[in-house]
C-alpha cells in the first residue's frame, strides 16, 4: 500500500477522537477513547511547540503522509534542508502532532496560515480560528498567539523593538518567558497619561521577563511643531533608545485604521488634522509612519512632528512582526503589506481569508511581494 493510502486508511479526526481503521476492528469503549485521547494531549503540550514551529511541522507532514510527497522535494520546496525535513517529521510523530493524521490546536489554522506566508512572502504567518467576538476579547486571542511567536523567534542577544497599542498590550501580558535581550520602545505614547504609561509598561515588563535592559521614551508620540519634537528627541533617555534603532534585530508592532477608524494615534488629533489626512488618502499607520491603500508613505511631515523611529529604519530591522486583527483594520494591514514594513503576521482567520482574496483576485503584485525596499 503508497503512503498515501496507508495516510489516508489511518488519518482520524481530533475534533471526533480517535476513528476504527479501515478493515473493521472491534468498537473502542468510550471510556478508552477518552483516556487515549488525554494521553495525546499530555504528550503534544509537553512538547510546547511554538506557532511558527506548529505551522512548519504541520506543512511539513502534510507534503510527506497525505500528498506523498519525497523529503527532497519539500525541502527544495520550503527552502530548508531534508535533513531538516527528516528531524520535524521525527518530532511530529514522537510529539504526537501526526498519528498519521495531523493534530493542532484548534486556535491555529496551519492550511490558511501557510497559504498566507505564501501569497506574500512572509517568514511567519499566524491566522488565529476565533469566531465572532468582541474586539477586545479578539485582540487577547491576537496577543496570546503572538506571544507565543515572540518567545520562540527572540534569541540570546537580540536587539528587540517594541511599538505599543492595545493589542501589544495583550501580547505583553500573555508572556511568560523569554530570552535574554535588550528591549527598546519604538516610538512615545499617543493619547492621555494612561495610554502613556501602558506603552512604557510594555517594556517594563517584556525587559524583566528577558532580563535584558530596557530603553523606554517617556514622550508624546506626536506633539505641535517640529522644534518641539526636536527638543524631546534631544533628550537623554529618548537618544539612548534611538541610537540603537540601526542595531535593531526584531519588532514587534501594531497597526492602526484610519478608514476605518480604528487607531489611538487617529483619535489623539483634533478633527481638522484628521480631515486633512484624510484628504491625502491615509488608510493606516505603523508607528507614525502613514500609508495609503497602495503602500506608500503619505503626509511625511507628520514624522518631522514625531518621536519614533523612521521608515527607513524600520524597513532595515532583519524581522518585524505585526500583531494585527478584525474586520476594522483588514485594510489597514492589507497597506502596511503592500508597504512592505513588515516581514511577519498574527492575524485572525476571517482578515487572513480576506488577505488571500486579494491575492486571488490580482489586486496584488506578484512580482516583488514580500520584498521590503
Amino acid at each position: 500500500m503508497s503512503r498515501r493510502a496507508r495516510a489516508r486508511s489511518w488519518c482520524s479526526s481530533a475534533a471526533r477522537g480517535a476513528r476504527l481503521r479501515s478493515g473493521g476492528a472491534a468498537e473502542i469503549r468510550r471510556e478508552g477513547q477518552t483516556a487515549a485521547h488525554s494521553n495525546w494531549r499530555a504528550r503534544l503540550l509537553e512538547t510546547e511547540l511554538k506557532p511558527g514551529e506548529l505551522v512548519l511541522a504541520a506543512t511539513v507532514a502534510r507534503r510527506y503522509f497525505i500528498e506523498g510527497k519525497a523529503k527532497t522535494e519539500i525541502a527544495d520546496e520550503l527552502r530548508i534542508s531534508r535533513f531538516r525535513v527528516a528531524r520535524i517529521l521525527e518530532r511530529a510523530r514522537e510529539s504526537g502532532l501526526v498519528r498519521v493524521e495531523i493534530v493542532l490546536p484548534a486556535q491555529i489554522d496551519a492550511d490558511l496560515s501557510e497559504r498566507l506566508r505564501a501569497a506574500y512572502s512572509l517568514h511567519h504567518a499566524i491566522a488565529v480560528a476565533t469566531s465572532d467576538e468582541p474586539e477586545e476579547s479578539l485582540r487577547s486571542h491576537l496577543g496570546e498567539v503572538a506571544a507565543g511567536l515572540l518567545t520562540e523567534l527572540v534569541v540570546e542577544g537580540d536587539m528587540l523593538g517594541i511599538g505599543w497599542g492595545r493589542t501589544l498590550d495583550a501580547m505583553t501580558a500573555a508572556l511568560r518567558r523569554l530570552a535574554p535581550c535588550t528591549v527598546v520602545q519604538l516610538t512615545g505614547a499617543a493619547g492621555n497619561i494612561d495610554v502613556a504609561e501602558d506603552s512604557v509598561e510594555i517594556i517594563r515588563r517584556v525587559a524583566a521577563l528577558s532580563g535584558g535592559p530596557s530603553f523606554p521614551i517617556y514622550a508624546p508620540l506626536v506633539v505641535d511643531t517640529p522644534e518641539t519634537a526636536a527638543a524631546l528627541r534631544r533628550q537623554p533617555h529618548v537618544v539612548e533608545a534611538f541610537r540603537r534603532f540601526d542595531r535593531l534585530t526584531k519588532a514587534v508592532l501594531a497597526i492602526g485604521s484610519w478608514d476605518p477608524p480604528n487607531s489611538q494615534l487617529r483619535n489623539a488629533m483634533n478633527e481638522s488634522a484628521r480631515e486633512a489626512l484624510k484628504r491625502l488618502g491615509v488608510r493606516a499607520e505603523i508607528c507614525a509612519i502613514l500609508v495609503d491603500d497602495g503602500g506608500r508613505t503619505v503626509a511625511g511631515d507628520l514624522m518631522d512632528r514625531a518621536v519614533a523611529i523612521s521608515a527607513k529604519q524600520l524597513r532595515r530591522i532583519p524581522e518585524v512582526i505585526a500583531v494585527a486583527g478584525g474586520r476594522t483594520k483588514t485594510a489597514a494591514i492589507r497597506a502596511v503589506l503592500r508597504a512592505k514594513f513588515i516581514t511577519s503576521l498574527v492575524t485572525d482567520a476571517a482578515t487572513a481569508v480576506a488577505l488571500l482574496a486579494s491575492v486571488e483576485h490580482g489586486d496584488e503584485p506578484q512580482s516583488g511581494v514580500g520584498t521590503r525596499r
